[in-house]
């Protein structure tokens, strides 16, 4: 159907517009992000995605690791995980930004099958809620100190105050983001230099912290179980996609300020991270004497103490609870928008039926909630540490299947497909390396396999998940990615420059315009319909017959 005979059919009587398209249209949720919607430049989108990243949780990991294990352990442990979580990121970031799909869409076609790639949406929602617990954390503890909140009503507050901020998506988040990065940034910046300029012994004092469980020197074990709660962040790639999807179409013209912005808030999120990580130790050193290490991993004690330093008393407190509270807005907004992307992107395909993102948003706020009431501040370490052979496993599985079978092998199918009807139910290849390589990694932190092996666990479950991917889709000779080859349109997906086709077609179940990588041709009608609507088809009237050439 060409585009003349679409805007024909605009013209015809179109039933009431359904509230999941009214929703999705908002921000495009659970859809490919179309070349119309996407009018911010590369360094605005960028601003966004880090502006993202302000949240406190570094700090508490870093300290955490540091506090234990001794500043040469965690500095090491920060440094490996850094590369590890660099190198793993750029494909993804570099494919959502280029195809302008978040990481489940990607998922879906890179290894894991249309529902096969519920189990990483699950994996990357409890991502979201955990961050969102810990930050809200962060926050109750600043509330406390600062105005003098019980931390039930703080872990409260916390959690209703981003509700109005994350109902509009990346228009509202966008405007967020980019007014209050300065400010954090200098809030942030500020006391670490005056601490390192007026008083250079912080700085030996910080370099020789032996740690409580170390003896100064460097060791493999305490490594790597750092490494691990650090290697937890993996999945932040995935909120950073959520805004690199609306990245404008690369073309010869802006692609240096184009890659500019996919590196830096892709995967070079990572350096601000393992930055702020390494300012965590730096902190917790210096304030330990005072406070004690019960207390010394929490940022608002580490803020506290170096403005105390650099300003009078009475101004150190509002501002410390000033830059908790901008930090923590700053990232949760962003932990409930994703998380509700990632449920109900799960839900729909599971039930086949839209229930509408708010109401996910809720459900991901009401699990964070539970996590704060139950003070999961004191056992971070432990939680992030499970959680992280599980990120760790979805996030290289997918980047594998990325880098090595669709660039190297030839096996995966170059161009990314979401789109029901296009795509196996399950592919074994991602799904079977992702459970092989989470579930003995998982079985190794707990020891299962001996004391010895338990901090090897987040490498164990990077090296299968790497070894894996490729190995099964040879053993499968990659039949299992594409159910069809063909979507019934007579026309590609990506323009002459290699960016997703701007022409836009009607579709034939909501009858709104939808640009081309978004639609299949309907089974029952010479028409077309998007993807959402294939997704929420429960009879399947409307999805294409697989292909005999393609199994």
């Amino acid at each position: 159907m060409s585009t003349t005979e679409s805007s024909k059919t605009a013209t015809a009587p179109v039933s009431p517009t359904s509230q999941a398209t009214k929703e999705t249209l908002e921000d495009y949720t659970l859809r490919f992000a179309p070349r119309s919607y996407r009018r911010w430049t590369p360094m605005v989108v960028a601003t966004t995605a880090l502006g993202g990243i302000a949240y406190m949780a570094d700090f508490s990991i870093g300290a955490g690791i540091g506090l234990a294990h001794g500043t040469g352990n965690a500095l090491v442990a920060i440094a490996v995980a850094a590369v590890v979580i660099f190198v793993t990121g750029f494909p993804l970031a570099y494919y959502g930004a280029r195809y302008n799909i978040d990481l489940d869409l990607i998922t879906r076609g890179s290894g894991f099958g249309y529902y096969g790639s519920v189990l990483t949406s699950v994996i990357f929602a409890s991502f979201t809620f955990i961050f969102f617990a810990l930050e809200g954390s962060i926050m109750a503890q600043g509330l406390k100190l600062g105005l003098g909140l019980p931390l039930w009503l703080g872990y409260l507050v916390s959690t209703l105050m981003v509700i109005p901020l994350v109902i509009y998506g990346m228009k509202a988040l966008s405007k967020l983001q980019v007014w209050t990065t300065p400010v954090w940034l200098v809030l942030m910046v500020a006391p670490l230099v005056y601490l390192i300029s007026n008083d250079p012994g912080t700085v030996d004092r910080f370099l020789n912290y032996a740690g409580t469980d170390g003896d100064g020197g460097v060791n493999t074990a305490s490594v790597l179980l750092g490494a691990g709660v650090c290697l937890s962040l993996i999945a932040q790639i995935g909120e950073q996609i959520d805004y690199l999807r609306f990245m404008p179409p690369k073309t010869e013209a802006n692609k240096r300020t184009w890659w500019t912005a996919v590196i830096m808030a892709g995967p070079g999120w990572v350096v601000l991270g393992a930055l702020k990580q390494a300012i965590g130790v730096f902190l917790a050193v210096y304030i330990l004497a005072k406070v004690g290490p019960d207390v010394a991993s929490e940022p608002i004690q580490q803020f506290k103490g170096a403005f105390d330093a650099m300003m009078p008393s009475w101004l150190v407190l509002p501002l410390a609870v000033a830059l908790v509270v901008i930090s923590q807005i700053k990232i949760n907004v962003t932990n409930a928008y994703s998380g509700s992307l990632a449920w109900t992107n799960s839900f729909t395909r599971v039930t086949k039926h839209y229930p509408g993102r708010m109401l996910f948003v809720l459900v991901n706020l009401g699990f964070a909630l539970a996590l704060m009431e139950a003070d999961m501040f004191s056992f971070l370490n432990d939680i992030l540490g499970f959680y992280s052979n599980c990120a760790i496993a979805w996030i290289v599985t997918v980047a594998t299947d990325i880098g090595v079978n669709k660039y190297l092998l030839k096996l995966s199918p170059l161009q990314p497909e979401f789109r029901r009807g296009m795509l196996y139910a399950v592919n074994p290849v991602g799904v079977v390396a992702f459970v092989a390589a989470s579930g003995l990694s998982i079985a190794m932190y707990f020891h299962a396999l001996g004391d010895t092996l338990q901090p090897y666990s987040p490498v164990a479950a990077a090296v299968l998940a790497f070894a894996l991917t490729p190995l099964m889709a040879a053993v499968t000779k990659g039949k299992y990615y594409l159910r069809r080859t063909d979507d019934g349109i007579n026309e590609p997906r990506l323009d002459t420059e290699g960016n997703p086709s701007a022409t836009t077609y009607d579709c034939h179940v909501c009858h709104q315009p939808y640009e081309r990588p978004d639609l299949a041709a309907c089974q029952t009608h010479d028409a077309h319909v998007c993807s959402l609507c294939l997704s929420t088809d429960k009879v399947g009237d409307h999805v294409l017959p697989a292909q005999p050439s393609a199994a």
